[in-house]
């Protein structure tokens, strides 16, 4: 596991170095993006503005953040933890991979521009390889592992068919190890972490894993993607 937190003090050919130890191939990442096809089963577009949230985990929060922040119809995205308790909500603690969170992103979306199955459809085509178990490119531990956290049981519903229809097709060479499990809560990481990847474009970590992604998105729904991200600042609580 790499402590990202290394990143903001070694110098780049240094943590280019630590980049390649740790197995990265950022060639190989971007082309595993692919554009997959609409869930046959989702909730219809509302026909009026409204707000919804999906909170979905897949490796590093920073690029599963920068990901939807880039889709339209998403109001705010926020970086933090699920899965385990209020008072181990804390990056440090969370880093040794036993307090049961997982790095998440809480995504509030306008239902009316962007339906749930939609976003998981990012979320599967760019955002993460739902067939690694606990880790995610450089980065390995239950913390980096896949979930859906479903708020109710439409997105339960939607978040089960659509893996199930993914298996079916046999999108992936390898099974789907993502999680869906309910939403207890979700914890806002530390302010350092929000909007990491518009703050940091030039973050060795960011430019290897994930600017490839949101490239992958704008390449393969263009007409999801947005340019412009909407930096919202998080109230800590």
């Amino acid at each position: 596991m790499i402590r990202r937190t290394a990143f903001h003090v070694v110098p780049l050919v240094a943590a280019l170095m630590v980049a390649g130890l740790s197995a990265c191939q950022p060639a190989a990442a971007a082309n595993s993006a692919q554009a997959l096809p609409s869930p046959t089963v989702d909730a219809p577009k509302a026909a009026v503005a409204g707000e919804q949230t999906a909170v979905l985990a897949g490796g590093c929060f920073w690029g599963i953040e920068a990901v939807f922040e880039h889709v339209k119809g998403v109001h705010k995205v926020v970086a933090g933890f699920s899965g385990g308790a209020a008072d181990t909500a804390h990056y440090d603690e969370v880093s040794d991979g036993d307090t049961g969170h997982a790095e998440s992103v809480r995504v509030q979306f306008d239902p009316a521009k962007v339906s749930y199955g939609q976003l998981l459809q990012v979320f599967f085509s760019v955002a993460l390889d739902p067939t690694e178990l606990n880790r995610q490119g450089p980065d390995s531990g239950t913390q980096y592992r896949s979930v859906i956290f479903y708020g109710d049981d439409e997105q339960k519903k939607i978040a089960t068919d659509y893996i199930a229809q993914l298996t079916a097709a046999k999108s992936f060479p390898a099974p789907i190890v993502t999680q869906v499990v309910p939403l207890k809560a979700f914890y806002p990481a530390e302010a350092y972490h929000q909007h990491y990847f518009s703050e940091h474009p030039d973050n060795p970590y960011i430019v290897i894993n994930d600017a490839p992604k949101v490239a992958n998105l704008q390449k393969l729904f263009p007409t999801l993607y947005q340019p412009e991200q909407q930096v919202v600042d998080v109230q800590m609580h």
